[in-house]
């Protein structure tokens, strides 16, 4: 038997009700979590509108789970949950249906690595961890650095945030990027044209910043972004939403990439 598309897209839309039913986002906590992202704030009524409402769908389609002894409270969830969606505002939610789970720590995890170089030798060091995406999930965050981008300090003895910064955004940018079945700095595009396309503009761009890095010059993306591409894409997005501005008059080729594949235009706001 053939369902009709119909049929489908009005069930879709009355799971979707209960969904937003059911987690509704409380006017009180929306507005303190607005408070805390200016780059969200910013965004006209419109926007935040349609990014309260996929926050809601986001919710009830995660599992949130804490490590370290932290409590995950509706305020953390939210917090994750609307700066996840902000890239996804005009892709929409289904782009994060490849994963359910999000753990949350309340810092950075030190996890044990292992590299085997050139000669077959393998060396084990640790490296310490702000977030991680895995294909197929958990996303593991660490709340700490969850909160900088409000430019307010994490602890009671540091200093607020600057910059670009996200976390968030750059984990949920490799998760995007991998639905191609790879962190490669392309993420899943419609045509084999459009991924020649892509690469026409990634590559020079990523070649042109490491040599800025490699010279010493200051630059709004992150040194670490010079790692590899898929490094680049994520550093370069969490730029794209939290300082446009910035991005757009540094990498103008790099903005206009990151607004073909989000359709956004972040330094409108």
């Amino acid at each position: 038997m053939v369902i009709g598309t119909g049929w489908w897209s009005a069930l879709r839309r009355r799971r979707e009700a209960r969904a937003l039913q059911r987690r509704a986002i409380p006017d009180a906590l929306w507005d303190r979590t607005l408070d805390a992202l200016p780059f969200v704030a910013a965004r006209p009524a419109e926007q935040r509108e349609r990014l309260r409402r996929l926050a809601s769908l986001f919710l009830d389609r995660k599992e949130f789970s804490g490590g370290g002894g932290l409590e995950v409270t509706d305020a953390i969830a939210l917090a994750v949950a609307v700066q996840a969606c902000l890239p996804v505002l005009e892709l929409g939610i289904d782009q994060y249906d490849a994963f359910v789970g999000i753990v949350l720590h309340p810092d950075a995890v030190v996890a044990a690595r292992e590299v085997t170089d050139e000669h077959g030798v393998v060396h084990a060091y640790d490296e310490e961890l702000s977030g991680e995406a895995m294909a197929g999930g958990p996303l593991m965050l660490s709340w700490a650095d969850v909160l900088p981008p409000s430019g307010e300090p994490t602890h009671e003895d540091e200093t607020p945030a600057t910059g670009a910064y996200n976390v968030v955004i750059h984990e949920f940018a490799h998760v995007l990027d991998m639905r191609d079945g790879e962190a490669d700095g392309v993420p899943l595009l419609p045509s084999a044209a459009e991924r020649r396309a892509w690469l026409d503009v990634l590559v020079p761009e990523f070649d042109r910043f490491c040599e800025r890095v490699v010279c010493g010059h200051e630059t709004v993306l992150d040194p670490y972004a010079a790692e590899a591409p898929g490094e680049f894409f994520a550093v370069a997005s969490e730029a794209f939403f939290v300082t446009p501005q910035a991005l757009k008059e540094e990498q103008p080729a790099l903005y206009r990439l990151l607004w073909s594949y989000y359709r956004q235009d972040p330094a409108r706001y």
